[in-house]
């Protein structure tokens, strides 16, 4: 009987310079570098917001910086990053959407969501997910798919909301909007991998 793996491939920022696989052993600089950009890049790209009238949730781009960091970094320094970045907010500084800090707002629950998104799509990177376009695409709708897996909830509570409702107002307005994102990771991912060359 034999047993079929999946071959654990490296991201993008194993290529970058400096990313051997003997620096790769280590956690160092390099890699608390990597996790800080990117809770950067998570908390810039986040700032563009979209207030919606009819929901307390507002139309971002912090899900796409998601998908990007969690694709780049992998599953441990994408996570990492996003941690990093709710520690900041929770400890007062304005990373998440319009400026905001600390948990007591609608949609506090969806940035929490993004810890288990960037791992999620990192995971699926080195597996492979971000090579074609079709495997980009299926693997930002899993991670974003997270997102709403926690956000919803959180959501329904901060307002006192059923089920209904807390689909109506943090799920449904938002779908075309990341539907619009899974395309554009699937182009910007392999399309990068093509332009670098995917080192084995």
């Amino acid at each position: 009987m034999s047993v079929t793996t999946v071959s654990v491939r490296p991201v993008l920022a194993d290529i970058l310079p400096g990313g051997t696989q003997t620096a790769r052993r280590a956690v160092g600089a390099r890699d608390v570098a990597l996790v800080l950009g990117g809770a950067a890049f998570v908390a810039i790209v986040g700032q563009a917001v979209v207030p919606l009238p009819f929901t307390p949730v507002p139309l971002t781009l912090g899900t796409f910086g998601v998908l990007l960091v969690g694709a780049a970094l992998g599953p441990v320094r994408g996570a990492a990053s996003i941690a990093v970045m709710l520690l900041a907010g929770l400890a007062g500084a304005p990373v998440f959407a319009d400026g905001t800090s600390g948990w007591a707002f609608a949609s506090f629950g969806y940035a929490v969501g993004y810890l288990p998104a960037a791992a999620c799509l990192g995971w699926l990177a080195r597996r492979g997910g971000d090579r074609s376009p079709w495997r980009t695409a299926l693997a930002a709708v899993a991670a974003t798919a997270l997102v709403y897996l926690v956000g919803v909830p959180w959501l329904m509570a901060y307002l006192g909301v059923g089920l209904a409702a807390g689909l109506a107002l943090g799920v449904v307005p938002f779908l075309v909007g990341d539907a619009i994102k899974a395309v554009a990771a699937a182009l910007l991912l392999p399309g990068t991998w093509r332009l670098l060359g995917e080192r084995r």
